[in-house]
C-alpha cells in the first residue's frame, strides 16, 4: 500500500497463531492453489480470505520464490499417514506484489494479528530469513534502491 500524501510504501504482514506448526510467526499473505485456478485468481482468492481485500492491482513485472522443507505434525501427519504420504514436504512459495487502497482488514480465523508496516519496521517483524530477503527484494523493486 502506498500513501500517496506521506509517499510511504506500507508493507502488510499476518500473524499467525502462537500454537501450531507456526508458532506466532509473521507473514505475508499466501495459500495453495487449488484445482482449476491459475496463479492469479490463487492470489487474488487467498488475499480475500485470509485479510479481506477484494479490491487490488497486480504490480507487473515483480515474482520471487522460496522453497524450504518442513515435517508435517498433527492433523496433517495423520492423514498424509493415512494416504501412505510422507511426512517430510517441499513446498515453493511465489510471492507478488499487490497494491491496494484498502487499510481495513478482516483477518480470517487462520490468524491472529495484522500490522501495515514500512519496511524497516517491517523487516524486523518478519519471523523467517527467507521472508526477509522477499521483503528486501520487492523494496528494492519497489524503490529502484539495491542494497
Amino acid at each position: 500500500m502506498r500513501d500517496k500524501e506521506k509517499k510511504k510504501i506500507l508493507y502488510l504482514l499476518i500473524q499467525h497463531p502462537k500454537s501450531g506448526i507456526y508458532r506466532g510467526h509473521w507473514d505475508f499473505p499466501k495459500g495453495h492453489i487449488e484445482k482449476g485456478e491459475n496463479w492469479q485468481e490463487t492470489l487474488k482468492r487467498e488475499v480475500k480470505e485470509e485479510t479481506g481485500i477484494t479490491k487490488l492491482k497486480i504490480i507487473p513485472d515483480f515474482y520471487t520464490w522460496t522453497k524450504y522443507f518442513y515435517r508435517a505434525k498433527g492433523r496433517e501427519k495423520r492423514e498424509r499417514r493415512k494416504s501412505e504420504k510422507g511426512i517430510n514436504i517441499f513446498k515453493i512459495v511465489t510471492y507478488y506484489l499487490v497494491e491496494t487502497k484498502m487499510k481495513r482488514i478482516k483477518l480470517s480465523h487462520e490468524h491472529i494479528d495484522y500490522q501495515w508496516l514500512e519496511f524497516k519496521k517491517a523487516y524486523e517483524r518478519i519471523t523467517f530469513k527467507q521472508t526477509k530477503k522477499v521483503l528486501k527484494k520487492a523494496h528494492e523493486f519497489l524503490t529502484g534502491i539495491r542494497k
